[in-house]
């Protein structure tokens, strides 16, 4: 008879496989624009996250990123130009990974937080293109609104693996000027760049 601590392992590893095999499968999600669900989403605040780029003094690219987008997305596959997407990202959640900096930022010798708390999206149009689309709108920051365009692209639809309803991701890249939105903002250009690069990544889950 082999010794126990010789089948121990065996064992374990047959318990482990068995447990996987056994888990239920994650329900399939597609980039198919037609798979997409028409309806009205809401943002997911906890999957949901900007982070920003731009160079700082010609040697390095700094980086932060905000979070916790609230808001919604009408779509319908059937008619995506007339997509509709409102967004709000809270100033407050801004983490560059400088404390100094973050405390900066959230002062009035930048963001004023306190007196303007969020930055706001609004669609005014949507170009479609297969999986991509062109969203433009208009961005307000600290009280300052201007025309911006997000190059997004549908990341994934069908029904999510915990709620079982459907959801629906896209990632997007746009560039703003930070001078754009008031001499605060627009600190220090051009030592530091004035353009800053915005990579998006959304989800949208129906309620």
């Amino acid at each position: 008879m082999r010794p126990i601590y010789a089948v121990l392992p065996a064992l374990m590893l047959a318990g482990i496989g068995g447990a996987i095999i056994a888990q239920p499968a994650a329900p399939a999600m597609s980039d198919d624009p037609a798979k997409v669900a028409a309806g009205t989403y809401s943002a997911d605040p906890g999957h949901s996250q900007v982070l920003f780029t731009y160079k700082h003094m010609g040697l390095t690219w700094n980086m932060g990123l905000l979070s916790g987008a609230t808001g919604t997305l009408t779509i319908d596959p059937k008619a995506p130009a007339n997509a509709k997407v409102s967004i709000d990202v809270p100033i407050n959640t801004l983490r560059s990974t400088v404390a100094k900096l973050d405390e900066e930022f959230q002062s009035a010798m930048f963001f004023d937080a306190a007196k303007y708390p969020t930055a706001h999206f609004e669609s005014t149009s949507v170009t479609v293109n297969g999986k991509t689309a062109k969203v433009a709108g208009n961005l307000t920051i600290r009280g300052v609104t201007k025309p911006v365009t997000i190059d997004a692209t549908l990341l994934a639809a069908g029904n999510g693996p915990m709620t079982k309803k459907p959801v629906v991701s896209f990632q997007g890249v746009a560039h703003i000027k930070r001078s754009d939105y008031g001499k605060e903002l627009g600190l220090a250009v051009p030592m530091v760049a004035d353009e800053v690069k915005l990579d998006i990544t959304a989800q949208f889950d129906q309620k």
